[in-house]
C-alpha cells in the first residue's frame, strides 16, 4: 500500500488544506493527536502519514482520501458545479435575501456572534453577514466560487474565513451562534439527511439559530433546467421534521418564486426555516 503513495502531491494537499483553514502545524497536530514535527515532515515530503491516519486527515479537511492524492474523482464530483459558477453571474433570489435579512433580526450581531455558512456560493451572503458585524466562516464546494468570495470580501474590506469542503464528509469542529444555508442542502441525499441535520444541531450553541432554506418538490413546478443528478428535492415540511422539542421555530414558510437571473428563467418552491436551540 505504501508503494502507491504520491508523496509530493500528498504533501502539497495537506499544506494547502491547512493554509486554507488558517491553522498552524501545531493546531493540526493537536487535532490529529500527533506531533507538529510529523506534520512538518509530511508537508515537506520527508515522510508520509500511516495508512490508518489517512481517513482522519481526510475527515478533518472535509475531503475524500482520493482527493488527498489528487485523483480525478475529486474533480469529477464537482465538475458541473464548477462549470456552472464559471458561466453564470449569481443573482440574489427573494428566498435567499429574505432569509439573510431575517437572521439579523433574530440574532443581532451584538458581541462576537459567529456564523457558519454552508454552501457559500460566490460569497455574497457571507460578505453581507461580515459587513453587518458577524464573525463568518463560509464553506463551499467549488474552488472557483471560493476564489470569487475571497475577492469580493477583499474588495468590500471584510474578513471571511472561506474554505473548501464537502458537507457530506465535513465534520464541524466548533459551536456556532448561527448555522446558515440557503439553497444548498439539496446536495444532501435523503439517506444522509438525518445524520447531517443532527450534526448541524449538535454544533449550534444553546440560544443559537439554524437558518435554512431547501427546494421543495411540487408536481405543478417543472424541474429547473440547471438541476443536477446529485441534487434531491425535499418533500413539503420535511425540513421542519428534523427539528424536535429542543428547538423553537421562529419562522416557517413555504414560498414560490421565479428565478429570472439566469439564461433560462424557472420557478421554484422553497421551504424557509429559522429555528432556535432552546436546550441541549
Amino acid at each position: 500500500m505504501r508503494g502507491t503513495y504520491k508523496a509530493g502531491i500528498l504533501a502539497e494537499k495537506i499544506y494547502t488544506a491547512r493554509k486554507s483553514m488558517k491553522i498552524t502545524q501545531e493546531v493540526l497536530a493537536e487535532k490529529l493527536g500527533i506531533t507538529p514535527q510529523s506534520v512538518s515532515r509530511w508537508e515537506n515530503g520527508q515522510s508520509r502519514p500511516d495508512v490508518d491516519m489517512l481517513p482522519r486527515i481526510a475527515a478533518f479537511f472535509g475531503v475524500t482520501i482520493d482527493a488527498l492524492f489528487g485523483y480525478q474523482a475529486e474533480n469529477l464530483k464537482i465538475a458541473n458545479y464548477e462549470e456552472k459558477h464559471k458561466k453564470i453571474t449569481p443573482q440574489w433570489t427573494f428566498a435567499t435575501s429574505q432569509l439573510a435579512r431575517e437572521v439579523l433580526g433574530f440574532m443581532p450581531p451584538i458581541g462576537q456572534k459567529n456564523i457558519l455558512e454552508i454552501g457559500c456560493g460566490d460569497g455574497q451572503e457571507a460578505v453581507f453577514f461580515a459587513r453587518n458585524g458577524y464573525v463568518v466562516s463560509a464553506l463551499g464546494a467549488s474552488e472557483v466560487s471560493i476564489t470569487k468570495g475571497k475577492a469580493l470580501a477583499e474588495e468590500i474590506g471584510v474578513d471571511v474565513n472561506f474554505f473548501r469542503a464537502d458537507i457530506l464528509n465535513y465534520k464541524i469542529e466548533k459551536n456556532f451562534d448561527v448555522i446558515y444555508s440557503s439553497g444548498v442542502m439539496q446536495y444532501v441525499p435523503p439517506k444522509d439527511r438525518p445524520r447531517v441535520f443532527k450534526m448541524l444541531q449538535s454544533q449550534t450553541k444553546v440560544g443559537g439559530l439554524n437558518a435554512l432554506s431547501v427546494f421543495v418538490d411540487k408536481s405543478f413546478i417543472e424541474l429547473s433546467p440547471y438541476w443536477e443528478k446529485n441534487e434531491y428535492l425535499y418533500n413539503s415540511a420535511e425540513l421542519f421534521s428534523y427539528y424536535g422539542r429542543d428547538w423553537k421555530f421562529e419562522m416557517m414558510q413555504e414560498i414560490y418564486f421565479r428565478n429570472d437571473g439566469e439564461e433560462k428563467p424557472h420557478d421554484h418552491c422553497v421551504d424557509i426555516m429559522i429555528a432556535r436551540k432552546i436546550s441541549e
